[in-house]
């Protein structure tokens, strides 16, 4: 269970010095488990992915783990410890804590005091984001050895070469052969999005049987190759009107079907309905709605501009582009037109 060792100063993903350190450093493509675990970074696909590998690491030693999951930002004295503490039959425990990087005062008087008793059988994830120094003091215990953790950093992937390195990375830890061509084509389709290049890589791994060629890649995402959909939506909503004519024609030139380009607006709008007029903080927000807090931060920056009747507005024009790109219209590319003209210039229902 003990990682391999991999020691040394490190820095933080904003490339800003930090304090160095002593623990093993696992990277989020082999987790493994201590009794601390911090995982650090902003990147939240490698954080759910080393998440859910140690999860899937101990499940597999012991199928009676329990699973506990306690937000650090909305805290509630002696949760970590009796959440911790052995049971009557001494099953495994495995606690989740989010949102670090927001920790309550009552968070890090306790999770500072644990770590210098942890319980046995006990292993704790504990996420932060790098979004805030918040919780330094507890970052800084850990780092220096309190605790016998191990540190899984998951830093932005933001560049090109970085995306081609992960999405190489997941043909590779799968055993599947990928043609260079057809990775750059991969990568190209998804700039924006981590998310969803990772859930592409998962399809094309599934799915295909053989090598994966840049025919292959054709197939499946051809109509992103050059524009992503998510872009058209992004620029539509944001109002920004001719460079959202600009990516939609493109998009189609590129040779993208109208229904999933309708299909990622009305998605983008429903999420910012969902979020709208909410005050909640995001952390507790995207829990009750199922999200991530990266979505409801990214909807909350959406809904600048808009109001109820705009938005209500832009909803009506998304269904009624959606039927007519399945079928009810003789020209869908007419009707993503209208509906990209409706939303980027907050236009009345129906023109």
């Amino acid at each position: 269970m003990t990682p391999a060792p991999r020691r040394g100063a490190s820095r933080g993903s904003s490339g800003s010095s930090r304090t160095a350190s002593v623990i093993p450093q696992i990277s989020w493509r082999a987790p493994q488990p201590a009794p601390i675990v911090l995982v650090s970074g902003p990147e939240e696909v490698c954080a759910e992915r080393a998440t859910a590998g140690i999860r899937e690491f101990l499940r597999a030693e012991d199928a009676s783990l329990e699973v506990s999951d306690l937000r650090a930002d909305d805290y509630t004295s002696g949760t970590l410890l009796a959440l911790t503490s052995p049971s009557l039959f001494g099953e495994p425990r495995l606690v989740r804590v989010s949102g670090v990087e927001k920790c309550s005062d009552a968070f890090l008087t306790e999770a500072l005091a644990y770590l210098d008793a942890p319980q046995d059988g006990a292993t704790v994830v504990l996420r932060h984001t790098g979004a805030s120094v918040r919780g330094k003091k507890l970052l800084d215990a850990i780092r220096a050895g309190t605790g016998g953790g191990v540190e899984i950093a998951c830093p932005a992937v933001k560049r090109d070469s970085d995306r081609f390195d992960f999405a190489a990375g997941e043909f590779q830890a799968a055993h599947k052969r990928i043609a260079p061509v057809a990775l750059r084509a991969l990568v190209g389709a998804f700039t924006d999005d981590l998310t969803e290049l990772a859930a592409a890589c998962q399809q094309l791994i599934a799915d295909v049987p053989g090598d994966i060629t840049e025919q292959v890649v054709e197939r499946y995402y051809g109509g992103r190759v050059e524009t992503s959909a998510f872009t058209v939506a992004d620029t539509a909503i944001a109002g920004r009107y001719g460079d959202a004519l600009v990516a939609l024609r493109h998009a189609l030139a590129s040779g993208a079907d109208p229904v999933p380009l309708v299909a990622a607006i009305a998605s983008k709008l429903r999420t910012m309905a969902r979020v709208a007029g909410s005050r909640e903080p995001a952390g507790a927000l995207a829990a009750r709605l199922g999200m991530k807090d990266w979505q409801v931060d990214r909807a909350r920056r959406d809904l600048s501009g808009w109001n109820e009747a705009s938005l209500g507005t832009a909803i009506q024009a998304a269904a009624r582009a959606d039927a007519e790109v399945k079928g009810a219209s003789r020209d869908p590319v007419f009707a993503v037109e209208r509906l990209v003209t409706v939303i980027a210039t907050r236009a009345p229902y129906g023109a």
